[in-house]
């Protein structure tokens, strides 16, 4: 769906609302602990996320006011999402894995060289297969020598969008959220070839679906 709004008017609005909105959710989080000490220790970190469960993931970033560097698509949509973004205090790399895909990529990297952001990727975004590794959080992670957290979010209401190739998940209002971190991921130091991708990109999915809730 094509959006038919003007993203520097709208923005502020929207991210005003996506604000309010999360800090009615009641977050419970596994596995925060392992961040804070990965960042005391000075290491670079990214989140792995699926893109339907990003808008809890990315409140929770918010609420923790955790220096996230993420990626946003050239297209129309994309800029209304990289304003927001903005509005609530993130750094957004122009590009996706069809339109300026390596630029983005060169974009959340050096934001996480330079200015110590915590890099967040949608591993199946912006189109999909849901919940197949697209290869870019794999080769930022061996550029710039960081730790990926699996993160996973399990909302106890949610609208789920059936229709959407994600099933993207809106939390309710004053709902809670369980989040789960996972243990840390280190990417292979070998050349990343094809085969080397697709072994390792297997390894996090296995991590990614076996992270559950009870």
């Amino acid at each position: 769906m094509k959006l038919k709004v003007d993203p520097v008017i709208f923005a502020p609005q929207i991210a005003f609302l996506y604000r309010w909105w999360v800090r009615t959710l009641r977050f419970d989080v596994d596995g925060y602990d392992t961040i804070i000490r990965l960042r005391e220790q000075g290491k670079p970190l990214m989140f792995a996320l699926w893109h339907s469960e990003l808008f809890s993931l990315i409140g929770l970033g918010f609420l923790k006011n955790l220096p996230l560097v993420t990626m946003a698509s050239d297209s129309k949509d994309g800029q209304l999402i990289t304003e927001v973004l903005e509005c609530i205090g993130y750094e957004v790399a122009r590009g996706s894995s069809s339109r300026g895909g390596m630029k983005a990529m060169l974009g959340v990297a050096r934001g996480m060289r330079k200015e110590g952001k915590i890099g967040a990727i949608t591993m199946d975004g912006p189109k999909g297969p849901r919940h197949k590794i697209k290869p870019g959080i794999l080769a930022i992670a061996q550029k710039t020598g960081a730790t990926i957290i699996p993160m996973r979010a399990y909302a106890s209401a949610p609208v789920v969008y059936e229709k959407s190739w994600d099933r993207f998940e809106l939390p309710k209002p004053f709902t809670t959220c369980k989040i789960l971190a996972g243990e840390p991921f280190t990417v292979s130091a070998k050349k990343l070839d094809h085969t080397v991708l697709a072994e390792e990109a297997l390894r996090l999915e296995i991590i990614m679906k076996s992270m559950t809730v009870d």
